[in-house]
C-alpha cells in the first residue's frame, strides 16, 4: 500500500491533523486548556518526544465530541463546525510549534458560527499563543 501524505485541513495547508489516540492523550496530559462556552481548547508545545515529521505542518489539530454533545448526527455537525472555524482561525493566528485538541461542548451545535470563531480566538488569547498574521514567523 502506498504511503499517504500528511492529513491537513481542507483549505488550510498549514494545519496538520492529530489522528492517533496517543497524540490526543499527550495534548490532554499537559493540562493546558481554555474552556469557552462553545468549545474547549487544549494545547501542547512540540518537544523531543512528540512532534510532527519534517513533511508535516508545524501546527496540528484534532477534534473530538463526546456523546454528551448529542447523537452521531449532532456530534458530526459539531466537529464539522469546529473544523471550519479552526481552518479560519488557527491557520492565521496560532503560534507554530503546537498541537491543539478542540473539544465540542453541548452548546457547540446550536451556537452561532461567529460566536464559535470568537470562542476559538478568545481561547488562543487566554493561552497566550495568539499571533497576528503580520508577525514574522520564526
Amino acid at each position: 500500500m502506498p504511503r499517504r501524505g500528511p492529513k491537513t485541513l481542507a483549505g488550510a495547508p498549514s494545519i496538520g491533523r492529530l489522528t492517533r489516540r496517543a497524540e490526543f492523550l499527550a495534548v490532554a496530559g499537559t493540562r493546558r486548556k481554555a474552556v469557552m462556552p462553545g468549545l474547549i481548547l487544549q494545547v501542547r508545545r512540540h518537544d523531543g518526544q512528540q512532534q510532527p515529521r519534517e513533511d508535516e505542518p508545524a501546527v496540528r489539530v484534532g477534534f473530538t465530541a463526546s456523546r454528551k454533545v448529542g447523537n452521531a448526527v449532532i456530534r458530526n455537525r459539531a466537529r464539522r463546525r469546529l473544523r471550519s472555524a479552526a481552518a479560519e482561525i488557527l491557520s492565521a493566528h496560532a503560534a507554530p510549534g503546537h498541537d491543539f485538541v478542540v473539544i465540542a461542548r453541548g452548546a457547540t451545535p446550536a451556537r452561532p458560527y461567529a460566536a464559535l470563531k470568537d470562542d476559538l480566538t478568545g481561547a488562543l488569547r487566554r493561552l497566550k499563543i495568539w499571533r497576528d498574521p503580520t508577525e514574522t514567523m520564526p
